[in-house]
């Protein structure tokens, strides 16, 4: 009993301490002020393109309805790790509380969870769209749509708050250090003392759900996609349609492919080059390119962008010359 409550106290006394991934030299600013560019990007880009969706009525449309939750994860996703890994560079201060690293594992599992739902949800709909166009607003509803984005918010927290609740409750006896650069699971099961063999079994299960089966389905909807496309006559509408799926599909692959490698790997065979390297490709450069796949290459969001630009300019001119007349009147 005594030594069940030393564990506990262990556990949950003392902070943790994130090695980081930058070195405290000129490299190390110079990477710092290409991450944070990124970091700023993917956040103009991503916020831009959720109000986008919501102010233009033409884009009121389940694959964007479905393509703003997307960035909205996105959002909470890179916020969640790249502004901490910054302001501890920054101020060379290397630690994280007990409770925060909790939150943020919390917080990352969560959206890494609902985004690889969600990206399952948006190659079905593109599916449905072009394999079975008169059945669309049947089987892709706004209703249908609603429940199935609050499914993948829902999917993805569950499975965080069962993962997280039991990873936080194992004792670490050892060093607190974490050789990365935000509390990741992998990192986490690397500071315990005991045996987590079994829960490591979970975590697979886990990866299956909401990796393997989504990326199966994935590929089965572009597949189908592809064959229903090859029997357009027009070669027009061909090149835009293998066009639009090889960069969808090349974004997915680099997604699940860095998550795959990541988690449905023994322990024993993780390193942290490699972690934090894979860590790199889906909590900064996905959340990035994701808004320029998805949409800027959409001739419906260009469209739409022109038109709020073209709204803005007129009511500049507007108000400019109200004040002119104002001024001379």
């Amino acid at each position: 009993m005594i030594q069940l409550w030393k564990e506990k106290n262990q556990t949950f006394g003392r902070d943790f301490i994130l090695s980081g991934l930058l070195d405290p030299n000129h490299y190390g600013l110079l990477l710092l002020t290409l991450i944070l560019s990124m970091f700023m990007v993917a956040i103009m880009g991503n916020t831009f393109l959720v109000l986008l969706i919501r102010i233009d009525i033409h884009l009121h449309t389940p694959m964007y309805f479905l393509l703003s939750h997307l960035s909205f994860m996105d959002i909470l996703h890179i916020s969640n790790i790249i502004p901490k890994m910054a302001s501890n560079y920054i101020s060379g201060s290397k630690s994280i509380t007990f409770a925060g690293c909790g939150f943020q594992s919390f917080l990352y599992s969560s959206c890494v969870g609902a985004e690889c739902l969600i990206l399952t949800v948006m190659s079905y709909d593109r599916y449905v769209a072009i394999c079975h166009p008169l059945r669309y607003p049947i089987l892709m509803s706004h209703r249908i749509s609603v429940i199935m984005a609050a499914g993948c918010w829902l999917g993805g927290a569950i499975n965080s708050t069962i993962h997280i609740t039991y990873v936080l409750h194992l004792p670490f006896c050892g060093t607190r250090v974490i050789d990365h650069f935000f509390c990741e699971v992998p990192a986490l099961l690397k500071l315990s003392c005991s045996d987590t063999s079994q829960y490591e079994g979970g975590l697979n299960v886990s990866a299956v759900i909401f990796l393997l089966i989504p990326l199966s389905i994935i590929l089965a909807s572009y597949g189908q996609i592809l064959r229903t496309v090859l029997h357009i006559k027009s070669m027009e509408a061909q090149k835009k349609a293998f066009s639009t799926c090889s960069s969808h599909l090349a974004v997915v692959t680099i997604y699940y492919g860095s998550f795959i490698f990541t988690y449905m790997r023994p322990r024993s065979y993780h390193t942290p080059g490699q972690d934090k390297v894979l860590a790199i490709t889906y909590t900064i450069l996905t959340p990035m390119l994701n808004p320029i796949i998805y949409s800027f290459r959409n001739k419906d969001v260009l469209c739409a962008v022109r038109k709020v630009l073209g709204n803005t300019l007129i009511h500049r001119n507007e108000n400019s010359i109200k004040i002119r007349l104002n001024a001379h009147g």
